[in-house]
């Protein structure tokens, strides 16, 4: 007969309980999931309520371009009524595909988004390739483009009316770039209440723009809108443009479903903040642009190339001087949302085996991702000081739309092939199939209109299957440069984190799992 174990170890492997402990008092389960010193798993926790939900998805889908540009959608349609019609079809259409996405967060409660949805419904793969355009390309130049507008906009006070020097706009833009990620690493908690007040910041700033105009167009300042739906200047060829440019205004609604596993009650949470916020944007965006109307002329706003700030010279004089620091603010919820969002997308797909597995460890005590969320860093400086970002994005945005198609298409596929699959939220089958052809629609538009850089985004993306063979498939992944990428986490990272399924053996407070 075996004999009992008598006493409890803390600084070795076995306890009485059969955990294995390591020296700062974290230890697994006997099933190899991390635990803490009070017997509590090391997971994230649901810590996004229907507020933080809601701010997460406003906050990171209003940006700087409805302060900024708003005039592409008018450029393309050729007269206000059009223009008009279009922010709220676009706004429709967004809320389409924002109930798809409202049903697979539902029914698949992994966090992850559109990875882990093309994953489940078309294997791995298809997820590995959208994954691996994400991480080369895609997010580093988004985050660093909406970055750059930041670090324009929160100097611009500073310098006027003189130009910023291109040098300080990016290290204000490096400075802003950090702070949002040292934020991420350190706090869920202080993340989510910040992005709750940028996201009030940026609708503050609409409501500046909203009331005055509608104050202007209650008094009888409509002359702006006389023959707003004449014809003559109506281009058709113009009309897949606007609406290109209404859909890409309205992107950001399915950053939600990336922090599945952190929102409290998804059941109930996710359906009601994507629909609450959804109304929110379409009826900010179609507003604001009432009020543009009301105070400019078509050809005013058509030549300003910051409407808002326009908008406010002519309305509020010199207190125009405060737009540039809420549109900063806007950018900076953006950067924050966005951050918040994609960091956990690497952290399942390295959960899945698709990314190195450093990349699921989590603090301990913060409960933070840590190395998902700075594995964008380097890539971001990298493009923000020699890549040519604003061209990776005209052949980059469409692979955007190909890849929320195929995840529509995926909830349509499995429909029939999981029918009895839980689904608490569905939504009607026309939905999803319209916003899926809208999505396709959009993307045949680009091979149409741009052959060259929607060849080379597609060559991109398609490289990500050797990749897949190379490294996942074939798992030829380098172990010694995996392991000095976790060396590197190990000393300037990584203290107190572990990783999120594997048994841990701790040295000096770090944790690996113990195949490292």
């Amino acid at each position: 007969m075996t004999k009992k174990p008598t006493s409890t170890q803390k600084d070795g492997r076995v306890a009485t309980n059969g955990h294995v402990f390591s020296q700062n008092g974290t230890h697994s389960d006997p099933s190899g999931k991390p635990q803490g010193a009070d017997n509590r798993r090391v997971e994230l926790g649901k810590k996004v309520t229907l507020l933080r939900g809601i701010s997460i998805i406003i906050g990171t889908i209003i940006g700087a371009g409805i302060f900024i540009s708003p005039k592409g959608i008018l450029k393309h349609t050729g007269s206000v009524g059009m223009s008009l019609i279009v922010w709220i079809a676009c706004g429709v259409l967004s809320l389409f595909g924002a109930l798809s996405y409202a049903e697979l967060g539902t029914c698949i409660k992994k966090s992850g988004g559109h990875y882990t949805y093309i994953m489940e419904a078309f294997g791995p793969q298809m997820a590995f390739i959208r994954l691996w355009a994400d991480l080369i390309a895609i997010r580093p130049a988004a985050t660093a483009v909406i970055s750059l507008a930041f670090g324009q906009y929160i100097l611009e006070p500073l310098f006027m009316p003189c130009d910023i020097p291109p040098m300080a706009v990016k290290l204000a833009t490096a400075i802003g770039i950090t702070s949002v990620m040292y934020l991420n690493s350190m706090s869920v908690t202080w993340t989510a209440r910040i992005q709750i007040f940028l996201t009030f910041s940026k609708l503050l700033a609409i409501a500046i723009i909203i009331v005055p105009g509608l104050y202007q167009l209650f008094k009888g300042e409509t002359r702006n809108f006389d023959n707003a739906f004449e014809l003559t200047n109506v281009k058709l060829s113009g009309m897949p443009l606007a609406f290109y440019s209404g859909m890409y205004a309205y992107a950001g609604w399915f950053y939600l479903n990336f922090v599945t596993e952190e929102v409290d009650n998804p059941e109930r949470t996710v359906p009601l903040a994507i629909s609450i916020s959804m109304l929110v944007v379409t009826s900010c965006y179609v507003l604001t642009n009432v009020a543009y109307y009301t105070v400019m002329t078509a050809e005013e706003l058509l030549a300003s190339d910051a409407v808002a700030v326009t908008f406010a010279e002519k309305m509020m004089g010199n207190f125009s001087i405060a737009v540039p620091v809420f549109v900063a603010l806007s950018c900076y919820g953006s950067m924050n949302g966005g951050l918040f969002a994609y960091s956990r997308m690497f952290y399942v797909a390295s959960r899945e085996g698709h990314l190195p597995e450093v990349l699921s460890m989590i603090h301990v005590r913060r409960h933070t991702p840590l190395t998902a969320v700075f594995i964008l860093y380097p890539m971001t400086i990298l493009q923000l000081f020699v890549g040519d970002i604003y061209s990776l994005l005209n052949f980059m945005s469409f692979l955007r739309w190909l890849f929320i198609g195929v995840v529509v298409l995926g909830l349509i596929y499995l429909r029939y092939t999981k029918p009895d699959l839980p689904r608490p939220f569905k939504v009607p089958l026309f939905i999803p199939v319209v916003f899926c052809l809208t999505c396709f629609f959009m993307v045949f538009l680009s091979l149409y209109s741009d052959p060259v850089n929607t060849g080379i985004g597609f060559a991109i993306a398609l490289t990500g299957i050797p990749a897949y063979y190379i490294f996942i498939y074939y798992n030829h992944r380098p172990k010694p440069r995996i392991n000095l990428f976790k060396c590197f986490f190990f000393f300037f990272f990584l203290q107190n984190c572990t990783p999120h399924t594997h048994t841990v053996h701790m040295s000096n407070a770090y944790c690996f799992p113990e195949n490292c």
